[in-house]
Order: C-alpha cells, then sequence, then structure tokens
C-alpha cells in the first residue's frame, strides 16, 4: 500500500513550483489530488493520471471566498471526503513600505492568510467526520532573515503562523495535525522572473547545504508531515533553507 493511498489532498496554488511538486509527489504516493489554482492544470492533471494517479483540476479565485466554497463543494462532489489540505498559495511583491497601499496589503493577506482561514473552515468538518487530518500551511524563512521591501509578506507569514500554532492546539481532539514548512529560496519560474543566478548562488554558498533548494525538497518534507510517521507532530514550523535559520 502507497503512503497517502486513500486520502484526499487539497493543494492550492498547484498549477507551478512548489505546489506543483507536491501534488506530483503526494499523487505518486497514492493519494487523489485536487489541484486548486487560478491558472490552467490541464497537462498536470493529465500527466498524474497517465501515470496511474487520481487528480481534479479545480479553478479558483483565492481572493473570492465564494470561489473557495465552490471549489470545495467540487472537490467534495468528486472525491466525498478531505484528508489533507495543503495552503501552499502565495504573493510576494516587493514593495518599499512607504509605497504599500491598503489595497495591496489586503492582497497579500487576501491569498496568504484569508484564503487559508477559509480552506481550514470549510475543510473541518470533513475532517472532524473521520477523526483525522492533516493541515500544512506553506510560509517562510523570510520572517527570521533582514529582507527589505517585504514588509506585508512577511506580516502575513507570521500571521499563518500563528494560526498554523492555534489550530493546532484547537484541533487536536480531532486527530487533526497542523503544521507548517518555512521554505527558503527555492528556484521556481517564479522566483527565476526577479531572482539572478547571482543571488541562488549567493543564497545557496550561504547555507551549510550549498546547494539551490528545489520545489521537490519542499514536497518531500510535506510528504512527511502528512503521512502518519508525522502523527504526533503538531504545531511546529519546519524550515528547510539548508540550515540558514536555526531556532
Amino acid at each position: 500500500m502507497k503512503k497517502h493511498e486513500q486520502k484526499v489532498a487539497i493543494i492550492t496554488g498547484a498549477s507551478r513550483g512548489i505546489g506543483e511538486a507536491i501534488a506530483r509527489r503526494l499523487a505518486m504516493e497514492g493519494a487523489s489530488v485536487a489541484l486548486l489554482a487560478r491558472s490552467d492544470t490541464f497537462h498536470l492533471v493529465q500527466d498524474i493520471q497517465e501515470a496511474g494517479g487520481s487528480a481534479l483540476g479545480v479553478s479558483c479565485d483565492l481572493k473570492a471566498p465564494c470561489s473557495i466554497l465552490s471549489a470545495l463543494n467540487e472537490v467534495i462532489t468528486q472525491y466525498g471526503r478531505c484528508d489533507i489540505l495543503i495552503n501552499n498559495a502565495g504573493i510576494y511583491p516587493r514593495v518599499p513600505f512607504e509605497n504599500i497601499t491598503f489595497d495591496m496589503w489586503r492582497d497579500v493577506f487576501a491569498v496568504n492568510v484569508d484564503a487559508p482561514f477559509l480552506l481550514c473552515k470549510a475543510v473541518l468538518p470533513h475532517m472532524k467526520a473521520s477523526r483525522c487530518g492533516r493541515i500544512v500551511n506553506i510560509t517562510s524563512n523570510a520572517l527570521w532573515l533582514t529582507l527589505q521591501d517585504m514588509s506585508h509578506y512577511m506580516a502575513s507569514k507570521m500571521a499563518l503562523i500563528g494560526l498554523t500554532r492555534a489550530l493546532s492546539t484547537e484541533l487536536a481532539e480531532y486527530g487533526i495535525t497542523v503544521n507548517s514548512v518555512a521554505p527558503g529560496l527555492v528556484r521556481t519560474k517564479s522566483t527565476e522572473q526577479f531572482t539572478t543566478e547571482d543571488v541562488f548562488q549567493s543564497v545557496a554558498a550561504s547555507q551549510p547545504l550549498q546547494q539551490t533548494i528545489s520545489p521537490e525538497d519542499i514536497a518531500g518534507t510535506v510528504s512527511f508531515l502528512v503521512s502518519g510517521d508525522a502523527a504526533y507532530i503538531t504545531g511546529q514550523n519546519i524550515v528547510v533553507d539548508g540550515g540558514i535559520v536555526r531556532y
């Protein structure tokens, strides 16, 4: 039996990068994966299905509560349950604090904090019914670094860690674990748009493990946290950054 067989996983921001890697990893390990994203997931769904897995692509605007609820209903209609929730989607526009408008602030919080809140609320009845569940929120190691122009992003990710810790206490009685994973600089198509090769190399050189982090590195940690092997790990923020941050 595969590690995640007979489990249904919802993954946000699943069309590319870390979300795509998590979807591929969980599907390979037997989970049925629901891919929530604004952009098209057709080719990813096709790849997973051709490899013998089960995948459902669901169009979802994480800034719209009605879209989130509609997406959840579509997943439940298709699979009848939800065992794993991965709140991966996030936005990180780099803007100096004095130039951040309230609308910019709210946009970042809508995707990075409000959407995980709404999805946790939506899946809770289903996880309670099965007396088991795994929730993993993707945060960032940026909270412990001296990066500039990311005040709204850092504030949102710290809020997500707070939600993780609070929910781990409240949901423990239902057999639900809640953890977060804080990646370092991961090479994705998105990060490559604003990160030069010199920066990737410089960050890797500053890590005790001197290799650029891949989306698959994050997917492996997530797979462990949603497995039975991590049944007694909850309320934790696991940093995956090659050893830069230690706390």
